[in-house]
């Protein structure tokens, strides 16, 4: 029962069998700080958790070259990035048009300010960039360690693990001086907005990840780069590497070598920024020894919007850098999220980040599982009575966890944990687990203390149970419980609801009832004079 998983390189499912089974590498293209992420953002950045937390569990065997098992635990060389320079608007596009994200985070703060409609706690400066990535990037770790990312937690101690574009500038700057040193990459362009690209003729396995060829790039050609660029470039799918541009808000000294010479401040291209990163600092000896080791890393994982143009680049400049065959053994990409059946829409109001959902008092472990639950190959459907099953799931769980605490000694069913294991060693078959998780608490009515730590152990890969629980909401008129959020609209009622009660208008207060019933509320009146609102699951 060896640990079996989709490679999206070879286009099959195969055993993940990375170059030590005691210690793997793995690096996760992580979020642009330009806006709060959201639900869709989390599915990729948790399917990679569950992932990591499966390879660290002692239910996990690998299997090694000789075919034999390797069992964990073992230890997982976790390190997300955090984007905050050079990912253009435009960016499924190899050349990177469009505007820098961080300038148009700016616009947007700007407008929210004026507006009225910019959160109460940000204190932040839309003029300055790098005050936005750091407002930003500060919501995103608190929204990542309230859900449970291992990486995020770890990064208190070594923010390493979660390293920034614009601390690793030198680093880039290296890779790319070495990339025009192997003839891989070439200036172009005028004085003032000139760019190093890279030759994309010169990767021999150039679209292998992604299934593009460069016949069909260079047929595709054209729309949103202008004429002017495309010409400087010997073939369409360059990508950029470095732009020179003086005038930008976010820009270093460009690069050391004698053909850049007399060159103006720049910046960075999106791309460059996790070849820098993933290789100086899984690899023992940072890019240095990178370069002479032909270095690779076991495991990169990125939502599938990143297998092209992203990765396909990645791969690119990281091979031409370390003289590797390859850059990452196994390439993992959870699919899309949708949402009640539809792309995410603000203007629908089908656009969610957890934040905002955590506002409204749902549980953290409730969307953290809603987004796992779901196969990380299959399109996800997120929606609110999905939510409320995995909230319905979770109590269940936690009063299976608390009632066999507080039970005596005695024996559990092994059989679940090899179910377990069998369905997440199948290609993280998620659901498969959860199910067989589901089936032993059915059948155990009267739990032990060994259910207890079984539950523990398997929450060790879930990652739900220790999640912090949201708490209940006092309005005054009412307490708000987990999953039911305060409104204007529900608040008033609450007050007509009294007031028909206390005027003896009992048909009244019951019809209000009815229609908060409707709207998915249960109202129960407590002591103190106050009203139990909670969620009908």
């Amino acid at each position: 029962m060896h640990f079996n998983l989709y490679n999206t390189m070879t286009k099959r499912v195969e055993p993940f069998a990375p170059a030590d089974p005691n210690e793997i590498t793995f690096y996760t293209c992580g979020p642009t700080v330009y806006d709060d992420a959201h639900i869709g953002n989390f599915r990729s950045f948790l399917a990679a958790d569950l992932l990591r937390r499966w390879l660290e569990s002692p239910l996990c065997v690998l299997e090694t070259p000789d075919g034999a098992g390797h069992a964990g635990p073992r230890r997982v060389h976790h390190v997300m990035n955090i984007t905050d320079v050079g990912h253009m608007t435009d960016d499924a596009d190899a050349d990177g048009a469009g505007e820098d994200k961080m300038m148009a985070a700016e616009k947007r703060i700007i407008e929210a300010k004026k507006s009225g409609k910019l959160p109460p706690d940000a204190k932040v400066d839309p003029s300055d960039p790098f005050a936005v990535a750091d407002f930003y990037r500060a919501r995103f770790l608190e929204d990542a360690r309230a859900l449970g990312l291992k990486v995020a937690h770890e990064s208190v101690a070594d923010p390493t693990l979660m390293p920034r574009a614009t601390d690793h500038i030198d680093g880039m700057k290296r890779v790319i001086a070495r990339l025009i040193d192997e003839g891989v990459a070439y200036p172009a362009g005028q004085p003032g907005k000139r760019a190093v690209y890279f030759d994309v003729q010169k990767a021999h396995r150039y679209g292998q990840l992604s299934g593009n060829t460069l016949d069909r790039l260079r047929g595709g050609a054209g729309g949103r780069v202008d004429d002017a660029t495309q010409n400087e470039k010997r073939h369409p799918a360059d990508f950029l590497l470095w732009k020179e541009d003086a005038s930008h808000k976010m820009k270093w000294p460009s690069p050391e070598h004698p053909a850049l010479t007399g060159w103006g401040d720049g910046y960075p291209g999106w791309h460059i920024e996790c070849t820098a990163m993933s290789l100086d600092r899984l690899v023992p000896g940072g890019l240095d020894a990178a370069r002479h080791k032909h270095a690779e890393i076991d495991l990169h994982s990125g939502g599938e919007d990143n297998i092209f143009p992203h990765h396909e680049c990645e791969i690119a400049q990281s091979c031409a850098f370390t003289a590797a065959p390859r850059f990452a053994r196994h390439w993992f990409h959870p699919r899309f999220l949708m949402v009640e059946g539809q792309k995410m829409s603000k203007s629908k109001g089908t656009f969610h980040t957890p934040r905002d959902l955590m506002a409204k008092g749902i549980d953290p472990a409730a969307i953290r599982l809603e987004l796992i639950k779901t196969h990380y190959r299959a399109n996800a459907d997120f929606s609110m009575q999905g939510l409320k099953d995995s909230a319905r799931t979770i109590e269940r769980w936690r009063h299976f966890r608390n009632a066999a605490a507080h039970a005596p000694n005695g024996d559990t069913i092994p059989s679940v944990r090899d179910e377990v294991a069998r369905a997440l060693s199948d290609d993280l078959n998620i659901a498969g687990a959860i199910g067989a998780i589901n089936k032993w608490i059915n059948a155990t009515p009267s739990p032990t203390k060994a259910d207890a730590a079984l539950l523990d152990e398997l929450d060790q890969i879930l990652g739900v149970l220790g999640l912090k629980q949201a708490q209940a909401q006092d309005t005054g008129i009412a307490v708000y419980l987990p999953g039911a959020a305060p409104s204007d609209e529900v608040e008033q009622l609450l007050a007509q609801r009294r007031d028909a009660k206390k005027a003896k208008d009992f048909a009244r207060a019951d019809a209000i009832r009815d229609q908060l019933t409707q709207m998915g509320y249960a109202v129960k009146d407590i002591p103190g004079g106050k009203v139990e609102v909670a969620p009908i699951n």
